[in-house]
């Protein structure tokens, strides 16, 4: 008799390893294919916010036949920092109907009668809210999604005020920018060198802090100007990009050249870092896009000076110094055109001569010290920020 023998089918153990090998391959091929496919969604919708904002600035002037005031609000008082805003809002504040935020802007214009934890507020917060770091005032701490960047992870919580990855454009340079010659009450300064006349000069972009600018102060053309860019929220992890470094001689922000802290502040082996010595600002409530509400500089504004994804160096918390666009997408940052074109400028756009010093500043200088008028030094970078300088750009470059 015949006897049936029976073989169970599967792999060997070769086999299988063999199978194993060839997916992990397949995997670690596809995961990175993955992870830019994700990066490039963030970005285009990053993109998306970049134009709605353009769009609500274009609704604005179109309102009010002017651009929202960088660094505007109430007038500071004696009664305290429940009852005004310092003079110190940020341009976001002022577009909050144009993004569709209308109810948390009729928050922010009415008074407003409740603390962080909703118990009664008697009296009540002003209309226009209170100082602009403000903790205890819910409308500053209300995040809008459509100013935060989707590829940046940092994100506040609920006792902070809430933050933004898009700043307002003031030029190529940086001269007592962070008030424009206006003080906080309101009044002009007569100073003759940092006065309200003489900060004018200064003031080359598209916003000036303290004063309202409209289109028609856009000399250069609105598809030739910046009217916004991408910035990266502090962390407190030292990047050169995200955290201020404030100088132990302040004056030097505005004395020395742009590259003068490359290789005294920054870490030649991580150069996106700065260096352990370097007096960074240890606040991380001071870092950059750390409050979407407030004006100065520091929080809300950069310069056309140091290329994007650059460092920031400030004279000292919330005054004027070198601040840089930058973004969390590789290689570069959007930029927001007059005409509400968004762009994406690479790290490595021409960028002038760094070692020359900014408008205003030195007195070494003599021929830039006049500043109004003069070509940017900085390049086709420098002259992206400019409003009224009549340099030639080509748009192909950028």
């Amino acid at each position: 008799m015949r006897v049936m023998h029976f073989r169970r089918g599967g792999f060997t153990l070769v086999e299988l390893l063999v199978v194993i090998a060839i997916i992990g391959v397949m995997v670690g091929l596809l995961l990175p294919a993955v992870q830019s496919a994700r990066e490039a969604a963030r970005r285009m919708s990053c993109g998306n916010n970049f134009k709605q904002i353009g769009l609500s600035l274009h609704n604005y002037h179109a309102a009010y036949n002017k651009l929202p005031m960088n660094s505007g609000g109430t007038y500071a008082n004696a009664l305290g920092a429940d009852f005004h805003n310092n003079f110190n809002l940020s341009i976001l504040v002022g577009i909050l109907p144009f993004v569709e935020q209308q109810a948390l802007w009729e928050q922010v214009s009415s008074p407003f009668g409740k603390n962080r934890d909703n118990t009664t507020k008697t009296p009540p917060f002003p209309a226009m809210g209170p100082v602009p770091w403000h903790e205890n005032y819910q409308p500053w701490l209300t995040q809008v999604p459509g100013y935060r960047c989707p590829s940046d992870p940092t994100t506040p919580n609920s006792t902070r005020v809430a933050f933004t990855n898009y700043a307002a454009c003031t030029g190529d340079a940086l001269f007592e920018q962070q008030h424009s010659g206006i003080e906080d009450n309101g009044n002009p300064n007569g100073d003759g060198t940092w006065g309200d006349e003489g900060a004018s000069r200064w003031a080359r972009g598209m916003f000036q802090a303290r004063h309202f600018t409209s289109f028609r102060n856009v000399l250069d053309g609105l598809s030739n100007t910046m009217a916004a860019g991408e910035i990266v929220v502090g962390n407190a992890e030292n990047e050169i990009f995200s955290t201020v470094v404030n100088l132990a001689n302040g004056d030097d922000s505005c004395n020395l050249p742009p590259n003068a802290w490359l290789t005294t502040l920054v870490d030649p082996q991580r150069p996106k870092f700065w260096l352990a010595t370097a007096p960074v600002d240890t606040n991380l409530n001071h870092g950059r896009g750390r409050r979407w509400t407030d004006g100065r500089p520091q929080y809300t504004t950069f310069n056309s000076i140091r290329p994007p994804n650059s460092y920031n160096i400030a004279r000292w918390e919330g005054n004027f110094g070198i601040y840089s666009a930058a973004s969390r997408h590789q290689g570069g940052a959007h930029v927001l055109m007059g005409d509400g074109a968004v762009k994406f400028i690479t790290d490595s756009i021409e960028a002038g001569n760094q070692s020359e010093v900014s408008f205003g500043c030195s007195t070494a200088l003599p021929t830039r010290n006049a500043g109004a008028g003069k070509k940017s030094p900085y390049g086709l970078w420098g002259a992206l920020g400019t409003k009224a300088s009549k340099e030639s750009i080509d748009t192909n470059s950028i």
